[in-house]
């Protein structure tokens, strides 16, 4: 595939993040998105869509920084959490705002695994459990290398990080890549493919916290929500699952459309908070089929997700704390939600889960598609 810019120098400087979106023709274009606590300077790719839609990523983490979709009059907005440049990212206050999550999204038991004999030792970082892959330089915590490409399919950005074996408590040398796609139809295509030289967990998502009716909006609790899943996967009190799957019932039914805030008051004083649950999907493993269906009555933007993955991670932004984010808006609790595709948690110490094991030879591949559905 042939790599091409489209770039204005002079507009490039003059456009941050969070301004008005570039004209629809400019399918690519690079921004400069701040520099790194250790001095590494670090860019913005914007992706338009004649359809209206405008995403841009950072290769810092890999991050979805900014989606711009169309409401039912064709008004464009922000629907994505995060900051205006790469200061906040590196802050406290980035909850993996849009990042990509890894090696291993969501909590493994301990921070501990035992994998071909050997046992190894992870991060602490969620209570007594290790979450989205650790400290400073988990996935979504590094500066990655990025190709623009104007492909077939539309406008993308891949992103490739080498973790070195060993980083993060991990074994084996991991490649990743991460493609972003803003298609000719509009949709954001997300496509993962990753190989290791030793036996590895590997277990990637994007974490985006959306709210369809603008970054910044009071609440999540009005939007609707279906997910096709019939089971979940029950957690203790420190959010980790105790290996059985169970089918949904009360307020983790959302196999018919439903708000989000309508059932979610049995739970709020529960370990989880709020929704903070894995659903086992019901399309069979490894087929691209429609996951979760998000919807906003007030704005008639709504959100479908698309997922080759197993499972999706249904957080409802429970430890959001009125943070400061993109444009001085004001992140309160519950403000977001988080539909994240993925593997079971902990799957790699449940032999009854899907597992989440890449050797060397293999070859790890998932495909995540938001397609954006104006009702």
């Amino acid at each position: 595939m042939r790599t091409t810019l489209l770039i204005s120098s002079v507009a490039a400087l003059a456009l941050g993040s969070c301004q008005t979106p570039a004209p629809r023709h400019m399918e690519i274009r690079e921004l400069p998105f701040g520099t790194t606590a250790d001095g590494t300077a670090v860019t913005l790719y914007e992706l338009t869509s004649p359809l209206g839609p405008i995403a841009r990523i950072t290769n810092y983490g890999a991050t979805l920084v900014e989606m711009w979709i169309p409401d039912r009059t064709g008004e464009l907005a922000d629907v994505v959490l995060g900051f205006d440049d790469v200061s906040g990212y590196e802050s406290d206050r980035n909850q993996y705002f849009g990042c990509t999550t890894g090696r291993v999204a969501n909590r493994i038991r301990a921070g501990r695994f035992e994998l071909d004999g050997e046992v190894y030792r992870l991060a602490i970082n969620n209570g007594p459990n290790h979450l989205h892959g650790g400290g400073p330089h988990a996935l979504s915590r590094v500066v990655w290398n990025a190709q623009p490409l104007r492909t077939e399919d539309g406008p993308a950005v891949r992103f490739r990080y080498a973790s070195p074996d060993g980083e993060e408590g991990y074994p084996g040398r991991l490649s990743v890549e991460v493609t972003y796609t803003l298609t000719t139809k509009g949709d954001l295509r997300i496509d993962y493919e990753a190989t290791t030289d030793k036996a590895t967990p590997v277990n990637l998502t994007n974490h985006t916290y959306w709210n369809l009716a603008g970054q910044g909006s009071q609440t999540i609790l009005e939007h609707d929500l279906q997910l096709l899943a019939s089971h979940y996967t029950p957690v203790d009190d420190t959010l980790i699952p105790l290996g059985t799957i169970e089918p949904v019932t009360g307020p983790l039914d959302f196999t018919a459309p439903k708000p989000i805030g309508r059932d979610i008051g049995p739970l709020l004083d529960t370990a989880t908070l709020g929704y903070d649950h894995n659903f086992v999907l019901d399309a069979p493993r490894g087929l691209l089929a429609k996951a979760a269906v998000l919807s906003d009555p007030s704005t008639g933007r709504s959100l479908e997700i698309w997922t080759t993955e197993p499972g999706i991670q249904l957080y409802s932004g429970n430890f959001l704390n009125g943070q400061i984010g993109k444009d001085g808006r004001v992140y309160r609790q519950r403000s977001a939600c988080c539909l994240e595709t993925q593997h079971f948690p902990n799957a790699i110490n449940e032999p009854a889960f899907p597992s989440v094991v890449l050797r060397p030879g293999e070859v790890y591949r998932t495909t995540t598609v938001h397609r954006f559905v104006p009702r």
